[in-house]
């Protein structure tokens, strides 16, 4: 979703956040075949709010909201401290990181993935996958684009596709 980012804490509530958690823990076992999944959750704030110093939102909202799930039967570690967290998950930890807002997430994962990276659109009754890329409307018709994340899009989406006929 893209929000401006002054926007972000008054967007946050629980039942957001449980239910991206949710459909996160269930896409992870259900479409990647993951029967425990490993599952971070990032704070809003820098250092995950600093027990209220930075920020309230992980007290007031984040981590009930992770109670919650793990009541539910969606165990996840967090909130987790934004900038350490996706060395964690680079370094094996987790399987995937559910995060507070758009660039959380992005900045991170395209520093990996900039020309490969795959969007997968979770919570649908069907695949859905995308290239991890704007519209490229500036380089249109020049013969410049990459296909790389096009292409691997394409390949997970047939993946995932036949995990769900198995």
């Amino acid at each position: 979703m893209h929000e401006p980012l002054s926007r972000v804490p008054a967007l946050l509530t629980r039942e957001k956040i449980l239910d991206t958690v949710a459909v996160t823990y269930r896409a992870l076992q259900d479409r990647f075949r993951l029967r425990e999944p490993r599952l971070a959750v990032c704070g809003l704030n820098p250092h995950a709010g600093e027990n209220g110093l930075l920020g309230r939102e992980e007290i007031e909202t984040i981590a009930p909201a992770l109670a919650e799930a793990a009541r539910r039967g969606f165990p996840c570690a967090g909130p987790k401290v934004p900038d350490a967290v996706f060395h964690e998950a680079y370094e094996g930890k987790w399987d995937a990181v559910v995060c507070m807002y758009h660039d959380q997430g992005l900045v991170p994962f395209k520093m990996i993935h900039f020309q490969d990276g795959v969007n997968v659109t979770l919570g649908l009754p069907l695949v859905r996958t995308s290239p991890d890329h704007g519209t490229a409307f500036d380089i249109a018709g020049q013969g410049v684009a990459d296909s790389a994340s096009m292409e691997a899009a394409i390949r997970l989406a047939a993946e995932l596709s036949s995990k769900e006929d198995s």
